[in-house]
């Protein structure tokens, strides 16, 4: 066998004010990801899920928070540090850690357990920028601010949220993937920044494998590996429906293909998540099967 993949489940809902994405990580298991992912020539470890107290188990305080600041970051907080040690111990052991959500905010723990050793590069496959912070954010939902709050943007320089940094990852090896929808706030913030974007726009242009091989050469330039975080709601809602924040004109099936595709022949993913499936909202588990075909083409396999 090649590659080992240890499948790390983070059921957290805690970053949307939609229910249903906590379900994630069964509905993705539950659409064979183990199978698809041995048939790619992959021994795969599933060491199950964190444990993530349910909605009806959080402080009520922190539902409607004032102004400036996020909501259920505490709980955030808690399930990013110990995501963070699982991605780190994986590493470590030879295995590339591919985390299941949950809502985006789990980012912050991949990211900052992937570059705890290492430099690393990173493409978000998303809709949005994740770019939003406690004080920009109109609706203080944490899955719209993983990449600002691993790379320290504004508020998230401060020493309180220092458990949201990682460490290896630079903001110059960082690329996003497909962006069509970002807050006004959001939008200056990722064009002031040293992140690298390619909107819905530059794919219509340029196709998409040429786009994503630019991505790649800016997370791969003199880093150590990358981090791959595919929300499923960077595809169109007509092929991913199961997402609670879907935008139409997303990529194709055989655009999301081809760029998983792109991704495993460069050799350099370090670790990877897939995130904002959300089984109420899907039809027939479509949208989880579509994450496993897609994390199967990220690690290797191929029809011929």
């Amino acid at each position: 066998m090649g590659r080992r993949v240890r499948i790390i489940g983070a059921p957290t809902d805690y970053g949307t004010n939609r229910r249903g994405v906590d379900m994630g990580p069964s509905a993705i298991r539950y659409a064979g990801l183990a199978d698809d992912l041995e048939a790619a020539d992959v021994t795969c470890r599933d060491v199950g899920d964190l444990a993530v107290p349910r909605m009806e188990e959080r402080d009520p305080d922190t539902e409607k928070p004032p102004a400036g600041t996020a909501r259920f970051l505490r709980e955030t907080r808690d399930v990013c540090t110990v995501l963070a040690d699982h991605v780190a111990d994986s590493i470590d052991e030879g295995a590339t850690p591919l985390a299941l959500g949950g809502d985006h905010s789990i980012a912050i723990g991949s990211l900052a357990g992937s570059s705890r050793d290492a430099a690393i590069g990173a493409i978000w496959f998303d809709a949005h920028g994740d770019f939003n912070t406690p004080t920009t954010s109109p609706s203080g939902n944490v899955h719209g601010m993983p990449l600002a709050a691993a790379l320290g943007v504004g508020d998230f320089a401060a020493d309180e949220y220092a458990w949201t940094d990682a460490p290896g990852l630079a903001a110059e090896h960082v690329a996003l993937v497909g962006l069509r929808s970002l807050d006004e706030d959001e939008r200056d913030a990722l064009r002031d920044s040293d992140v690298t974007a390619f909107t819905m726009s530059d794919i219509d242009q340029r196709g998409i494998a040429s786009v994503v091989d630019d991505a790649l050469a800016v997370a791969t330039d003199g880093t150590d590996g990358i981090h791959v975080s595919l929300d499923l709601d960077w595809l169109d809602p007509t092929v991913a429906p199961g997402v609670g924040t879907p935008v139409r004109g997303g990529v194709t099936y055989r655009e999301a293909h081809l760029a998983m595709e792109a991704v495993s022949r460069s050799g350099s993913l370090r670790s990877m998540e897939l995130v904002e499936v959300n089984p109420v909202l899907d039809e027939h588990n479509e949208t989880a099967a579509l994450a496993v075909e897609l994390a199967a083409s990220a690690f290797g396999k191929r029809v011929l």
